[in-house]
């Protein structure tokens, strides 16, 4: 079983970055992609950027504030976060997809959450 470990969290104030990463315990296959969602209080988890070989992907409240990326071992993502507002403020969590049988099973591994809070 592979476990992902997230951190990089922390207080921020507005206009602030902050850079989270996430490493796994295995490198997840290169072609199986990597997450990142968050959920703030009393909201629902909220997607907010995928990594799939050359592939990436934002949710549109932080395309072009946030920048995803993959180390070379594949072990570990990243998240790179500017400019950012009050409303980023969440518990952000990595996911990863599970390699089985040449078949990538989506978001299979979860990270614990790491506590980004911005005022």
């Amino acid at each position: 079983h592979v476990q992902l470990v997230e951190s990089g969290g922390g207080s921020v104030q507005a206009g602030g970055s902050l850079k989270l990463s996430c490493t796994a315990s295995t490198p997840i296959f290169s072609s199986c992609a990597m997450y990142w969602y968050r959920q703030a209080p009393g909201k629902e988890r909220e997607w907010v950027s995928t990594i799939k070989g050359d592939m990436i992907g934002y949710g549109a409240s932080v395309r072009g504030r946030f920048i995803i990326s993959r180390d070379k071992t594949k072990a570990t993502v990243y998240l790179q976060m500017n400019n950012l507002k009050p409303e980023d403020t969440a518990v952000y969590y990595c996911a990863a997809d599970r390699y089985s049988e040449r078949l990538c099973l989506q978001k299979e591994y979860w990270g614990q959450g790491t506590q980004v809070t911005v005022s």
